[in-house]
């Protein structure tokens, strides 16, 4: 489907909103949501993607599709959310952000109105919505975190993500308030090492922090996978057999469902509302 294309989005329940984020670059977090999102899809979902890793902005090449438009056109009048939407799988569509997203918290009254009414088009029609961030701790980082009802952070078994995985929740933490976030090791050479991992995470965030850390589980260090996002190709797709496979499976049915969520926030119309800081 083109990004023209007349769209009918139909209502559904509250869209769940999925921030994937990391305290350091190149731990995975892009390829995870695309084949989690290819996942959900597979199950009957509707996904909806915002790319708002400018660095690494890639969801689109990964799904073999390339976008023309961004956030940045809508706020210039010039297209509108939906037709900046890109079906980039059966029921997967993609919000490609470039640096609009970055942006939104700065833009006048009117147009945080045009887009707070756009989105209103939006909520109900997606089961979920994933929001891959920058790594780091940049301002813009932490609005998007905070903004999304669930923060799953991403770390690696390298020392510096482990550090800058805590830097991230602490500073989500102290600043934002934000007191709940889940975890998923990537690259472990196994559960163990992946326990081990979150252990460390967890026993430190105890300490200092008020905070609650779940484990939602790992994926291997695995060559299968490797050799998929190189030739920019979903794991699920290309090795749908493969360790790393079976356990981006297992991580997706995790959040697959409307289970309960302890949190106050809505769905897609209060993240976007938080995201511009929205006082209409």
């Amino acid at each position: 489907m083109s990004a023209t294309a007349k769209m009918v989005i139909p209502r559904r329940k509250r869209t769940r909103t999925i921030s994937v984020t990391s305290g350091k670059g190149g731990v995975g977090k892009s390829t995870l949501i695309s084949n989690m999102a290819l996942k959900l899809s597979q199950e009957g979902h509707r996904v909806l993607i915002l790319d708002g890793d400018l660095g690494m902005a890639n969801i689109d090449v990964m799904f073999g599709v390339r976008c023309h438009y961004t956030v940045e056109h809508v706020l210039a009048e010039e297209k509108t959310l939906k037709e900046i939407l890109v079906e980039i799988y059966p029921n997967v569509f993609l919000i490609p952000g470039g640096s609009g997203v970055y942006g939104l918290q700065r833009i006048d009254t009117y147009h945080k109105k045009l887009l707070l009414d756009e989105v209103s088009e939006l909520e109900g029609g997606f089961d979920y919505m994933l929001i891959d961030t920058a790594s780091g701790i940049d301002d813009n980082v932490l609005y998007l975190n905070s903004a999304a009802q669930e923060t799953l952070v991403v770390v690696t078994p390298e020392p510096a993500s482990l550090t800058d995985a805590y830097a991230l929740i602490k500073i989500l933490n102290i600043r934002l308030g934000e007191n709940r976030f889940s975890v998923v090791v990537n690259m472990a050479l196994d559960e163990r090492e992946a326990m081990n991992i979150y252990r460390r995470l967890s026993d430190v965030a105890q300490k200092f922090l008020c905070i609650s850390l779940d484990y939602k589980g790992f994926v291997p260090l695995d060559a299968n996978l490797r050799a998929a996002t190189k030739s920019q190709q979903l794991v699920l797709q290309m090795s749908p057999g493969s360790p790393s496979s079976y356990a981006i499976r297992a991580l997706t049915e995790k959040f697959s469902g409307y289970t309960s969520i302890a949190t106050s926030k809505g769905g897609m119309q209060f993240f976007w509302e938080q995201l511009v800081g929205a006082t209409l």
